[in-house]
């Protein structure tokens, strides 16, 4: 078993942490949240003193982190605490320039790296079924993936430093526009008298399937474990699709992509979050369009 340092005990690092420990791993982590800390604690998770102190003896230190800025300024403050040998693993969700400057950091010591972002929100995290999109060295890759295993069900390897960021954005991308399409196609079909049974019984085995529909249904009825049966109760906030939205894009104007509709999709959640509903699980977005489609 391996010793772990776990930075960043939120939604989702905290029962991503609690499942290592489960597995047997000893587990040092930390957050600069009091609160998170205590509830971790109460979930069985080890806590440490500071964040470098979560490095001492780790084999492996695992991040999970705001943003770029973030994960940088920890891996500045954390990596000369560690020892030769030890694997740094980011599971944020980042913009690529950022990831791949944290794997810059942890050459420079002659540390192995991987850029290990996650897809299966907080049902997943808790569950150990996340998804893991790893960018990094396969060697590095190699060492990680038993780690990873502990917390999700599918590790894929994505390629060099900073891929596994680009794959989660460009998922993202896909699950965001698609989201809406959905939306607009239930809403369509409300205003013309189609019942959503109806429209999910054609589409779903249809060539309009898609994890959207089929998974995550935005409407209450044809798929029960969707967040629509609880109020939209958030898996995944409509605040976190939408970082992820203008990550993509941001990305896409750094390489000249063209992502019209990605675009699109960012402005809407936009507006959906400044209306104060960035908690909400990103499929109620369909409400969103419902509100833009009265009237008309």
């Amino acid at each position: 078993m391996a010793t772990i340092g776990f930075i960043g005990l939120g939604n989702m690092g905290a029962p991503m942490a609690a499942n290592l420990v489960k597995a047997g791993e000893a587990v040092a982590a930390f957050d600069v949240t009091a609160a998170a800390m205590q509830a971790a604690a109460q979930s069985g998770v080890p806590i440490a003193t500071n964040a470098a102190a979560t490095a001492a003896n780790a084999d492996v230190v695992i991040t999970m982190l705001p943003g770029g800025q973030e994960v940088l300024a920890v891996w500045r403050e954390v990596l000369p605490a560690a020892k030769a040998g030890t694997l740094f693993i980011d599971c944020s969700t980042i913009d690529v320039k950022s990831a791949r400057a944290a794997h810059a950091l942890a050459a420079a010591r002659g540390v192995a790296s991987l850029d290990a972002p996650v897809s299966g929100g907080v049902g997943g995290a808790r569950a150990a079924t996340l998804t893991f999109m790893v960018g990094g060295a396969a060697e590095a890759f190699a060492r990680g993936k038993p780690v990873l295993e502990r917390m999700g069900k599918r590790i894929v390897h994505c390629g060099a430093a900073g891929n596994g960021q680009v794959a989660k954005i460009c998922n993202n991308l896909m699950l965001g526009t698609s989201m809406i399409a959905v939306s607009e196609a239930f809403v369509l079909g409300e205003k013309l008298g189609l019942s959503h049974q109806a429209l999910f019984d054609v589409a779903s085995a249809s060539s309009g399937q898609c994890w959207s529909l089929t998974s995550y249904c935005p409407v209450p009825g044809p798929v029960p474990a969707s967040p629509a049966n609880n109020e939209y109760k958030a898996g995944f906030t409509a605040a976190l699709m939408l970082k992820d939205l203008k990550l993509a894009k941001a990305a896409a104007d750094s390489v000249g992509a063209q992502t019209a509709l990605g675009g699109h999709a960012a402005d809407i959640y936009q507006s959906f979050a400044e209306r104060g509903e960035a908690a909400k699980d990103f499929s109620a977005i369909i409400n969103f369009v419902r509100e833009q489609s009265k009237g008309r």
